[in-house]
């Protein structure tokens, strides 16, 4: 009697198998907002039927035979085959196992996957995204055509001068230190738009400038910049190469040794501008000890408070990066700063509608629909 019931469960998914057998219905598709390469394949089973142990997926492409991609649960009701050429049309069907016996395959069903170039649930921020560019782009043509764009002052870098100034009456050198991380880094980067201004003042006061550097890269790149603003100010031939030092990639090994330079040089003004890390109290202390007058800037928060409290000046995060358009004064970097700043105000009104639109849609429905589109606007998968 054991024995029969199996085979018996066997000849009735073999009987109903040319009905449409224990499959209701299947079907496959494109798989939707991907870049191709998939098909999704979708069933129902017929609850008058034994459930099979498992459901074995096959596919088949043009002038090739049937293959196995894959086993699932049938109660899985859906399973994606992915790794597929763009525009070829494939079949499927699915043939279900019992106790280790295959039965009568499915209906055969057939796809073509395709690269979709629009994500429908990204079109939001496709919105937002071109409603930002565009105020930016207005903000610089309108740079561009002369028109006076305020920007708010920045003590730290009104004060680049003074520094500069101060150094030169007390005959001592200006110390710049672009922090301990390479070119590749952004905070670095927008240190060697500060230090061609900082060169050119030292140029034109006739002060020493030492810039000790943690990266070697990031030396070759500190000469070149002092270079040009020695060039720009006439003065080229003021210009020493062996100022501007590799010490060390360690970390601490640089900080010991810019505090070796502070305590033997004693400058009079010192520039702590780049990303910096535990090492930035040390080196602010420094400077502090040896009667420099102090600017820094970065945009690491950790590190931010250390630097107001030991440094005359300091650039709160996005400062250091509006340097280069706060310094230059050009229109194009100017329109774009004021851009970005108007952007990040329409983002702040689109989070507080989002905000009181939530809140009061549950007793107003206009405020609830309000809430629902800026979701729409702001949803990401």
């Amino acid at each position: 009697m054991k024995a029969f019931l199996p085979a018996l469960l066997l000849v009735l998914m073999a009987a109903t198998a040319s009905g449409g057998g224990f499959v209701l219905t299947t079907e496959a598709s494109d798989v939707p907002d991907d870049d191709g390469g998939r098909i999704g394949l979708v069933w129902t089973v017929s609850p008058d039927l034994p459930v099979p142990d498992s459901i074995v997926v096959e596919r088949m492409a043009p002038g090739g035979e049937w293959e196995h991609v894959g086993s699932v649960a049938p109660i899985d009701g859906r399973y994606t085959d992915s790794e597929l050429e763009n525009g070829t049309v494939y079949s499927y069907r699915l043939v279900p196992w019992l106790q280790g016996v295959p039965g009568e395959p499915g209906p055969v069903v057939s796809a073509s996957p395709a690269v979709k170039w629009l994500h429908s649930g990204r079109i939001g921020m496709l919105v937002i995204t071109v409603v930002l560019c565009t105020i930016i782009l207005l903000y610089i043509e309108a740079g561009k055509r002369g028109k006076d764009l305020f920007v708010r002052r920045i003590a730290g870098l009104n004060a680049v001068e003074d520094a500069v100034g101060r150094a030169t009456e007390m005959g001592r050198p200006v110390m710049y230190i672009p922090g301990i991380m390479d070119m590749d880094d952004i905070q670095t980067i927008a240190s060697m738009v500060i230090l061609g201004r900082v060169a050119r003042k030292a140029a034109e006061y006739g002060s020493s400038l030492l810039v000790p550097t943690c990266r070697s890269v990031v030396m070759s790149v500190s000469q070149e910049v002092v270079k040009e603003a020695y060039l720009q100010t006439g003065r080229p031939d003021a210009f020493r190469r062996e100022d501007i030092t590799y010490l060390t990639d360690d970390q601490f090994g640089y900080a010991a040794g810019v505090d070796g330079m502070m305590v033997r040089q004693r400058p009079a003004a010192i520039f702590l501008l780049g990303t910096f890390y535990a090492e930035s109290l040390i080196l602010a202390e420094t400077g502090k000890s040896v009667g420099a007058i102090q600017i820094a800037g970065t945009a690491m928060v950790s590190q931010i408070p250390f630097f107001i409290a030991a440094c005359d000046y300091t650039l709160i995060g996005e400062e250091l990066y509006a340097a280069s358009a706060y310094l230059s004064r050009e229109p194009r970097l100017l329109g774009s700063l004021k851009g970005q700043d108007a952007a990040k105000l329409v983002i702040m009104i689109l989070i507080v509608l989002g905000v009181l639109g939530a809140t009061a849609g549950h007793w107003w429905e206009p405020a609830g629909r309000v809430a629902e589109f800026l979701r729409f606007l702001t949803h990401v998968e």
